[in-house]
């Protein structure tokens, strides 16, 4: 008797490294949107900030009381809670701030943090497997898809972000006073202090749109690597 013969594994081309992709639109473009992806999720995910109130009431002036809120923006979750249980003569009760805004929210991070991964998986293909890439068709193809749906899932995202930032804003503002039933009660007087800038958001909306632009205009430099704009040009040159 004999020993069976070992199975045989189809061949894996190796790597080839070529970083000159990188200075092509193909890959300065993913780079782009590589750098663009962290600042958007940077921006937004890591924002941590806070309203202030002075209330004044019996024994008490200009007490301040803060309610901190931070991403995923579960405003309503959030409460300014007394210093005291005798605060104002035990008028004072815990207020919450109004509002869920974490679908939007964690909609535009968790994008922005996939879009980071898939672009490092993508420049891993250009830079070492880019011999893989033009030889299979399936790969471009597969390229060109996520890049259509990234675009569209961009701007569905930032739109929604920024409609949602605007609605933080009208939540942790001054108007928040009108709807705090302990500042109504006798004696009891109730200022808006200060909230926490929110430049970081503003700026988390840009990269937002900053972003849509890029894969947007990567639609075409993808589609030209694909046999729907090649195949046109061989049928105009074959006689």
């Amino acid at each position: 008797w004999s020993l069976p013969a070992a199975p045989v594994w189809p061949r894996m081309p190796g790597v080839r490294l070529d970083f000159g992709l990188l200075l092509e639109p193909l890959g300065f473009i993913k780079v782009l949107e590589w750098i663009f992806a962290i600042f958007a999720f940077a921006t937004c995910g890591g924002f941590q900030g806070e309203t202030t109130l002075l209330v004044s009431c019996q024994g008490v002036v200009n007490k301040t009381v803060t309610a901190a809120f931070a991403y995923p923006f579960r405003l309503n979750t959030v409460v300014f809670s007394a210093p005291d249980p005798n605060f104002c003569g035990g008028t004072w009760t815990d207020v919450y701030l109004e509002g869920n805004f974490s679908s939007s929210a964690q909609f535009f991070v968790t994008l922005a943090v996939l879009v980071f991964l898939y672009c490092i998986a993508a420049l891993v293909v250009y830079i070492g497997y880019k011999h893989v890439y033009n030889q299979n068709r399936r790969f471009r193809l597969t390229d060109l898809a996520v890049t259509v749906i990234t675009a569209f899932l961009w701007l569905v995202s930032t739109f929604a972000w920024a409609k949602v930032l605007a609605d933080i804003k009208m939540s942790t503002g001054a108007s928040i006073i009108l709807g705090i039933e302990s500042c109504k009660a006798p004696g009891t007087t109730c200022y808006f202090a200060a909230v926490t800038s929110m430049g970081a958001l503003n700026v988390s909306v840009v990269f937002g749109l900053i972003n849509m632009i890029l894969w947007g205009g990567n639609i075409w430099f993808v589609y030209k690597d694909t046999n729907f704009h090649n195949q046109p040009n061989r049928i105009s040159q074959s006689p």
